[in-house]
């Protein structure tokens, strides 16, 4: 049987019309990320290989996963999004920071307790062809967490093995056909249906779509909302592609450069961005409601590249491009601030496209005058920043005062 056959036999009717996922305000959070980082040693060359350096790929990173949600994390190529994702699956030990995890810190945990720990997190992977042992059968690779965890007889494993296949999509009698017999899409499904086998409480899905032709994104976009809805599986969704995170996460951050710089949800990113990054990339996005009124959406062309995680700029480390940045970026770090009741930037000048104010707004939070330096009357206060979740009150632009819930 063909590739194409078995397509037109596996695929599922998936439904159309599947809505924007929502939020559910009182769901509390399953994951809890409290400045997360990851150091790369690099190490120079010749008999005795010392470190001379390390890549920060992950530098202060706070955020929460609400049970049964979904949290889009989004960025450029090498800002750490990818990283930061086998941090949380504990693929890599973080160098500093906590992970909580249904209540306990998971980022020093040692092998022996990890194993446990490994059938309540899972991970989707990139790339369909690469993920998949190419020696294995679809069924060994399915049934392989059943029986490393002996979570069922070894007599029951096949019939769960053919219903996760089912639950997905595919035809349960492909369970003896190896990988390379089926399409990209299908391929996925197999690594969707792995990944449910032991039934988690949150998958971390490190662009699940990328690697797929645009028409069978959506089918598999549609299959894990469907996932979410029927087993209250919470993600991590890692993403390009802002169209997809949007329909799928009703909460998103952004990431430049190892930190998170934006973070909020769908409505305060999408709609009211106040970090200049997250302003560029949303001026990429096509717009197809313009387009169908006429005209373009001026498109943000960022000057220069992405500096070296090495080696990054003092300050804040998006500077280097920003077209209002100021001395005072130079000198000091960005404290992520909330701005709203489910909105956080770490910007000197937050402020919506074209309307970012004059003076630095993180003056009175960091105990410094406009230019940066020292301000002997100020008092520092952290009581609005660097918090994994969202304040009861935060710093209201408009208003230039504090604002409550």
């Amino acid at each position: 049987m063909t590739n194409e056959t078995i397509a037109e036999t596996s695929m599922p009717d998936v439904p159309e019309g599947h809505g924007a996922a929502q939020a559910d305000p009182d769901a509390k959070p399953i994951l809890e990320v409290d400045g997360l980082r990851m150091y790369f040693p690099v190490k120079s060359s010749g008999l005795v290989r010392r470190t001379v350096g390390h890549v920060q790929a992950v530098d202060g990173v706070s955020f929460q996963v609400p049970e049964a949600g979904s949290l889009g994390l989004v960025g450029e190529s090498g800002c750490g999004k990818s990283t930061t994702g086998r941090l949380i699956t504990r693929l890599y030990e973080p160098t500093g920071g906590s992970i909580r995890f249904d209540g306990r810190d998971i980022a020093k945990a040692k092998p022996r307790e990890l194993k446990p720990l490994r059938r309540e997190i899972q991970m989707i992977f990139q790339d369909p062809y690469t993920s998949l042992n190419p020696r294995q059968t679809v069924g060994a690779i399915v049934g392989a967490p059943l029986e490393i965890h002996k979570v069922v007889p070894k007599d029951k494993v096949l019939p769960r093995v053919q219903e996760l296949l089912e639950i997905v999509g595919l035809n349960p009698e492909h369970y003896n056909r190896y990988p390379h017999e089926f399409s990209g899409g299908q391929r996925q499904r197999i690594g969707i249906a792995r990944a449910l086998t032991l039934q988690p409480k949150i998958l971390v899905a490190d662009e699940p779509v990328s690697a797929l032709d645009v028409s069978i994104q959506a089918q598999v976009i549609n299959l894990l909302q469907d996932i979410q809805r029927e087993f209250g599986v919470a993600f991590l969704f890692i993403a390009h592609d802002l169209a997809i995170v949007r329909h799928f996460c009703p909460e998103i951050a952004v990431m430049y450069l190892g930190k998170i710089v934006e973070i909020g949800d769908r409505d305060s990113i999408y709609g009211n961005a106040h970090h200049p990054y997250t302003q560029a990339l949303l001026s990429a996005v096509p717009d197809v409601r313009q387009a169908a009124i006429g005209g373009r959406r001026e498109r943000i062309r960022l000057q220069g590249d992405v500096p070296s995680p090495i080696d990054p700029p003092s300050g804040c480390r998006f500077r280097t491009r920003c077209p209002i940045a100021q001395e005072i970026c130079a000198r000091h770090e960005p404290p992520l601030m909330q701005i709203g009741r489910r909105h956080k930037v770490a910007c000197h000048f937050p402020g919506r496209l074209g309307e970012a104010p004059r003076e630095p707004l993180t003056t009175g939070l960091l105990g410094v005058d406009g230019e940066g330096r020292p301000d002997p009357g100020a008092s520092p206060s952290n009581d609005l920043v660097e918090q994994p979740g969202y304040a009861d009150t935060w710093f209201d632009l408009d208003a230039k005062s504090i604002g409550r819930a």
